[in-house]
């Protein structure tokens, strides 16, 4: 069974989200989905600036064995990326709810929050996928 904390939340794209109290949010992937993908060797992330909605694709990773797309889980600017990615992907592998993280959002909708899974229901979400 893959790792899912519990303090986060997720989506079913299997993206996580940390929410950082001061109306930004942390988001990468799930470790089920690094695990999935396998030796992740490349990296794309949206523009700090750019504007991005729910849903949207907002970047790509690249593994030895499948291109995926990553989804925005909710809408606002993004403040920061993970600048570290571009020379070490393997860090999505190796650590991908601390150092692997992808980007930063300041959110436009703090409701949206309320659409999110908690761990429990993205535990079930996995093993309904198995």
């Amino acid at each position: 069974m893959s790792n899912i904390p519990s303090e986060l939340k997720y989506v079913a794209s299997h993206e996580w989200i940390r929410v950082e109290g001061d109306g930004t949010v942390t988001i990468g992937v799930t470790d089920h989905a690094q695990d999935l993908l396998g030796d992740v060797v490349f990296v794309e992330l949206p523009e700090v600036g750019s504007e991005v909605a729910t849903g949207d694709e907002s970047g790509v990773v690249e593994s030895v064995k499948a291109a995926s797309d990553v989804y925005a889980p909710l809408s606002g600017e993004v403040v920061a990326i993970n600048e570290e990615l571009e020379d070490s992907p393997e860090l999505v592998n190796s650590d991908p709810y601390g150092d692997g993280w992808f980007f930063k959002l300041k959110l436009s909708d703090s409701d949206e929050l309320n659409e999110l899974l908690d761990a429990e229901a993205y535990n079930d979400l996995c093993e309904s996928e198995a």
